[in-house]
């Protein structure tokens, strides 16, 4: 069985991040969506409503699991046994600074492979800071935010 680890802090997940996630559904047994609890990073949601969050936009998909991801990235991949790490990339920026982890991971547990999946054109701009901002003036999140999580979403960041 392959299985890949999709790691990120999803504050909020977004239809971007959802597509990277389904689409590495085709191509892997098993997706492990690797919520990311950060103490140096200060988030809106916490892990809890971030990893239900997934949970409920993934609910119906069987290979893929959510988990909550804490410390190096290698030592989750090397315990969930997965066969690489998936990143996706919205421009060449996002490459730049994946192609650095990679070599980090790589230094770290050496072998472990990192693939770049790129984000379709009409969602390069979408990210978890954008929709925050959006969100917060009270905008539509409607074409940024699965419709099984705007309502919860959109209260939160008004509020």
């Amino acid at each position: 069985m392959k299985s890949v680890l999709c790691p990120g802090t999803f504050d909020p997940i977004t239809l971007g991040h959802e597509n990277i996630i389904r689409r590495a559904a085709k191509l892997f047994d098993c997706v492990y969506v690797a919520v990311l609890e950060n103490i140096d990073k200060r988030t809106v949601f916490s892990a809890e409503e971030r990893i239900a969050f997934a949970e409920e936009i993934f609910k119906d998909e069987p290979n893929i699991k959510i988990v909550k991801m804490s410390g190096l990235l290698v030592n989750i991949a090397k315990e969930l046994g997965v066969c690489a790490i998936l990143k996706g990339v919205r421009d060449a920026s996002d490459f730049s600074y994946e192609q650095k982890l990679f070599m980090i991971n790589d230094s770290l547990l050496p072998g472990i492979e990192t693939l770049i999946l790129p984000s379709f054109a009409d969602q390069t701009f979408i990210s978890s800071t954008a929709v925050r901002d959006i969100g917060k003036y009270g905008g539509d999140l409607s074409k940024y935010v699965n419709e099984k999580i705007i309502d919860t979403v959109s209260k939160r960041l008004k509020g």
